[in-house]
């Protein structure tokens, strides 16, 4: 800092550099991210993308893999469970898994609908398990004897005994997703609270990012749609566990001899039908017809091989 350039020598080097008399510091392979380049000219081969502060994507696509795949199983055994409870044929299957905030979850959500708070032991705050109206009021329908025929879904929030029907479905939704996350967590889900407007309930922050996954239920014509919120502050102590390396691991059980050694006594008590056959041969009808007591049958086997046995 001995020396210092007046004005003149500064705008004397700058017209150097433009000019190109000077060459730049800038190293020839770095990249200039702005609209356009040096000379003025657009960067084609830049590509540009947005990125929105307001959704981080906080779970990778690993995890989001494995919260799949976990509640894939659990949509199979809760429309298991449902079928034997209805005497019906209900199918629940994963329609999608994404992320979102909170508030964009409540704001797409009706009003009124079967919205429930659900606790676990283990795990920290809450869930909430949506169920809609298109599918919970045909499903009390179906309880209480009807046959959905022409069903008109009212748009009031659930009576009280009503309520106390749908208590019966959310007792096996959550055995089902106890079963579910036993792969990961020992866990017991509670119900905390039933309410029927979404906007009065606030579990996270309205920004806090929640993973979304939305499950269909059908049951005959019916179909309607089944959301589980899950907090992101809910799962992230399990994030080392929810990946698809982990997840393999947890889903290998081990064998276990208490169900080898039951069936194998189911199957060796039952009645199985055995049938041998002798011989074959062709014939024609006049040949059947012609047929008495003393002739002799003349098959293509050989009196010496095995005979075939059929069970």
């Amino acid at each position: 800092m001995s020396e210092l350039l007046d004005q003149a020598e500064v705008d004397a080097l700058l017209a150097a550099v433009d000019g190109g008399d000077v060459a730049s510091e800038t190293p020839a392979n770095t990249r200039i991210f702005s609209r356009t380049q040096r000379g003025g000219e657009p960067q084609a081969d830049l590509e540009i993308r947005t990125y929105d502060f307001k959704r981080p994507e906080r779970v990778s696509k690993d995890q989001m893999r494995a919260l799949e795949n976990l509640h894939d199983g659990f949509a199979r055994n809760f429309g298991a469970g449902l079928s034997g409870f209805l005497r019906t044929i209900i199918e629940v299957k994963v329609a999608n898994i994404e992320q979102m905030t909170f508030s964009e979850f409540t704001h797409s959500l009706p009003n009124p609908t079967c919205f429930n708070l659900l606790s676990a032991d283990a795990l920290e705050g809450n869930m909430c398990l949506e169920i809609s109206p298109l599918i919970i009021y045909p499903v009390i329908d179906r309880l209480l004897g009807g046959s959905n025929a022409d069903l008109f879904i009212p748009q009031r929030p659930l009576t009280a005994i009503e309520l106390r029907l749908v208590n019966k479905i959310l007792d096996r939704a959550m055995i089902a997703l106890r079963d579910a996350w036993a792969n990961i967590l020992p866990v017991n889900f509670s119900l905390d609270e039933t309410e029927s407007n979404p906007q009065l309930v606030q579990i996270v922050p309205p920004n806090e990012v929640i993973v979304l996954i939305s499950f269909e239920i059908t049951m005959g014509e019916m179909r309607g749609i089944m959301n589980l919120c899950i907090p992101f502050n809910t799962i992230e102590p399990l994030a080392g566990k929810l990946s698809a390396n982990t997840w393999s691991n947890y889903t290998q059980k081990q064998t276990d001899r208490r169900q080898t050694l039951n069936l194998e006594s189911g199957i060796s008590s039952a009645g199985v039908e055995m049938v041998v056959y002798l011989a074959e041969t062709r014939w024609t009808a006049a040949e059947l017809t012609n047929l008495e007591v003393g002739d002799v049958i003349v098959t293509e086997n050989d009196q010496h091989l095995p005979l075939q046995v059929c069970i």
